[in-house]
């Protein structure tokens, strides 16, 4: 789970993820609630990749959570028609958790607390903990999911927090001059890691990488 401040790099980090995954021979699910698909595909574009190719042979899926949003019906391939939990559930159980195992797929979903603006808090959360979340572990396959900082009650984060494998926090600095874009892995279960905040840097490209 990756929980952002909203004036982050945390979107780009993730586009920058979605690449380097595909590039080493897998597969990206990349969900969409907080910007239109075809801003994913022009920002993974800008990273090298052919995004045509990629969708033909379903290498790269984007998933339009983003335009039921605006009240209007997605023209995409794969699109959510409802962001109520008792839907999304039904796609879960019917659509991801039969898949079978799928190692090489990563997953991200670029801001579940989109969720919260469909859902009473107590079944949004409830989605997450028992249908995306365990996703991952049915297909063998690795999910990263953002949550906007600031937005939820504490409550909310602590529950994520307790059920995901791994936190990693993604923030603004304002109070350097100038504002440093900052990445650390806050807990990491079962492995070891390095906590330290690190900046991020621009590199060639869109893409974003550790400072050195």
């Amino acid at each position: 789970m990756v929980e952002f401040d909203p004036a982050s790099q945390w979107y780009a980090v993730s586009m920058t993820m979605a690449a380097g995954w595909i590039k080493t021979g897998g597969a990206v699910t990349y969900s969409v609630n907080a910007q239109p698909p075809d801003s994913v595909r022009m920002q993974l574009r800008r990273l090298g990749l052919d995004v045509d190719s990629l969708e033909k042979e379903e290498r790269l899926v984007i998933f339009d959570g983003y335009t039921i949003t605006l009240g209007r019906k997605s023209t995409e391939k794969y699109a959510a028609q409802s962001l109520k939990t008792a839907d999304l559930s039904i796609i879960y159980s019917s659509e991801v958790m039969h898949v079978g195992p799928v190692p090489e797929l990563l997953t991200i979903v670029d801001n579940v607390s989109t969720l919260a603006r469909f859902n009473e808090e107590r079944a949004w959360i409830e989605f997450i903990l028992t249908r995306g979340l365990p996703s991952a572990y049915v297909t063998k396959s690795t999910t990263i999911a953002g949550i906007m900082l600031g937005v939820h009650p504490e409550p909310v984060y602590k529950q994520l927090e307790g059920a995901a494998d791994g936190v990693i926090d993604v923030k603004l600095d304002v109070d350097s001059d100038p504002p440093r874009n900052l990445i650390r892995i806050r807990n990491m279960r079962n492995m070891r890691f390095d906590g330290r905040w690190r900046e991020l840097a621009w590199g060639e490209g869109y893409n974003l990488t550790l400072k050195q």
